[in-house]
């Protein structure tokens, strides 16, 4: 058995925690993750910047090991392609940004991009730790605001499935050959202006 490495290609040499960052979908079932990685991967997330430092970010963490009652329910939530290899993954995510800010109320218009820093700072934290991590759009939103008793006044982002990686043949081939396709990016001019854009 092997297991993907597939370090960016990078222009540049950057931090190797940036560089080995990525997305699998080969899950071990087999294998849980401790109850200290996860309050690391929450405290990582936890210091993440954020507007007024208002931290709008909620996450609610379903650990198949301690409630798999809500690990189950988050996995009813996920669309059907995406429920094929996160069956395989012990702990299911779903990060939700508040909508107004805590100090006064009013919309908080940049509660879904510090939501977004929140959990790429999981992320890292998660490799960092030997995990792999796996953001999914794919949910029913509303069914997670059910099934999760959401507040009315929020967005949930998206669902995080978070293990450690098994071999690709663990998925189906159609997903088998996403997993073992090499990594891309678009070039730097293509998506970073200085200046002005273009």
């Amino acid at each position: 058995m092997s297991m993907q490495h597939k370090p960016a290609t990078t222009c540049v040499k950057i931090n190797a925690l940036i560089e080995e960052r990525w997305s699998p979908r080969a899950f071990d079932a087999n294998q849980l993750v401790k109850y200290d990685d996860v309050l690391a991967l929450l405290e990582a997330a936890r210091w993440a910047p954020s507007c007024f430092n208002d931290q709008p970010w909620r996450f609610i963490v379903c650990d198949k090991a301690i409630d798999e009652s809500s690990w189950q329910a988050a996995q009813e939530v996920l669309v059907e392609k995406n429920r094929q290899w996160a069956k395989n993954a012990p702990i299911l995510i779903l990060a939700v940004a508040m909508e107004n800010f805590n100090h006064n109320g009013q919309s908080n218009r940049w509660a879904m991009y510090d939501t977004g820093a929140a959990s790429a700072a999981m992320c890292l934290q998660a490799t960092a730790l030997g995990l792999i991590v796996h953001q999914m759009g794919g949910f029913d939103e509303a069914k997670a605001r059910a099934v999760f008793n959401l507040p009315i006044d929020c967005k949930p982002m998206t669902m995080i499935a978070v293990g450690y990686q098994a071999d690709a043949d663990v998925l189906a081939e159609d997903l088998k050959a996403i997993e073992l396709a090499d990594r891309t990016r678009k070039a730097i001019n293509e998506r970073f202006y200085f200046g002005k854009w273009g």
